[in-house]
């Protein structure tokens, strides 16, 4: 046997891939051996090839799927690294979502009843404005005692979509949800939500974003679809509560763009959900946010966020003295920032009862 090849059982060992998995890749053409002997049918490996087992048996350990080896295995070494790094952002943002979900779920079982009997309610204002640019306003800016909520439409009909959407919602806004039920409460909003976007739009290409709130008496339940945004100030610090379904956003999750990259990227505002009225209802983020005194909530479309950056909308909201001179100050700067799309906002102070 020549000296630079390998029985199978010698390759396995030294690769650490078990003959069976080698079997196994050989059959997926993943990782074919070199000489198959024509009258038993055995297996050699040259010497050469164990780098791509030994990077076979990694990216096994990583947890990718095969059809993603067999793509890093047929890429030149830079190439290949981005592949690896696309593949780990994606699990990263897989895993958090889960983790969030595992942790709503841990604490919703586990919370002993609330001994804190203050009583919560919202102060809040809205406000919606065309911009600079835009010739009409296809936003809608809506708040009321228990519903928050603000929808960015797009098309022709875009501005009949938005506001049906969250017209549907609004039958949220007249009564306290039963607590224990509010997440499939907004989840069958959306379906609502969906049918009335439908009718609006009679077929026209339209759609729109939708991200609400709604208060539960000690709890903020969101629902969100598309790239309007909800954010918490708490303590000073200015916490992101929603994740854009954009193209953009996907490429940022899976290390494809640098957040640097994103701001110019010409598919910047490229939804990946949306209300449009056809089809399945899209699946919306759901989760409940525990309320404390003190915390102000803002909802906002892209017009907003997309021109004016969260330290400057931290130091807005947190010198702005109300939530109305707070809608005011936030559609003020992103129309001196050019003001190239509609802007609409709406913040919420969560206060004690009566003060």
């Amino acid at each position: 046997m020549r000296t630079d090849m390998l029985t199978i059982g010698a390759f396995a060992k030294a690769c650490r891939l078990s003959p069976k998995a080698l079997r196994l890749y050989d059959e997926l053409e993943l990782l074919r051996p070199a000489r198959v002997d024509a009258d038993t049918g055995y297996r050699y490996y040259a010497v050469a090839q164990l780098e791509q087992a030994r990077l076979v048996a990694w990216l096994r350990r990583l947890g990718m799927p095969l059809a993603g080896i067999r793509r890093v295995c047929a890429l030149p070494p830079d190439a290949a690294a981005r592949e690896i790094r696309a593949y780990w952002a994606r699990v990263e943002a897989e895993t958090a979502v889960r983790r969030d979900l595992a942790t709503f779920l841990a604490d919703h079982l586990s919370a002993p009843p609330r001994k804190d009997t203050t009583m919560l309610e919202l102060r809040y204002a809205a406000h919606s404005d065309r911009g600079r640019v835009r010739p009409a306003n296809q936003d809608t800016a809506y708040a009321g005692p228990r519903l928050l909520a603000v929808a960015d439409g797009y098309g022709p009909a875009g501005a009949r979509a938005g506001s049906a959407a969250v017209t549907a919602l609004k039958a949220l806004d007249t009564a306290e949800p039963p607590a224990g039920s509010v997440l499939n409460l907004l989840e069958d909003a959306v379906q609502n939500a969906t049918r009335a976007v439908a009718d609006a739009t009679g077929g026209e290409e339209a759609g729109t974003t939708l991200t609400a709130l709604l208060w539960t008496g000690s709890r903020l339940a969101l629902v969100h679809i598309g790239d309007s945004r909800a954010y918490l100030l708490r303590g000073g610090g200015l916490f992101r509560v929603t994740h854009d379904h954009t193209v953009v956003q996907a490429m940022l999750d899976e290390g494809r763009l640098t957040p640097e990259e994103a701001v110019s990227h010409p598919q910047r505002s490229l939804l990946l959900k949306a209300l449009d009225g056809g089809g399945t209802p899209p699946v919306p983020d759901l989760r409940l946010h525990d309320a404390l005194p003190g915390d102000r909530y803002l909802l906002c479309s892209d017009g907003l966020s997309g021109v004016v950056p969260d330290d400057r909308v931290r130091s807005l909201l947190s010198s702005a003295p109300d939530p109305d001179a707070a809608v005011r100050c936030l559609t003020d700067a992103a129309n001196e920032a050019g003001g190239p799309d509609n802007v609409s906002c709406v913040v919420a102070d969560v206060v004690e009862a009566g003060a």
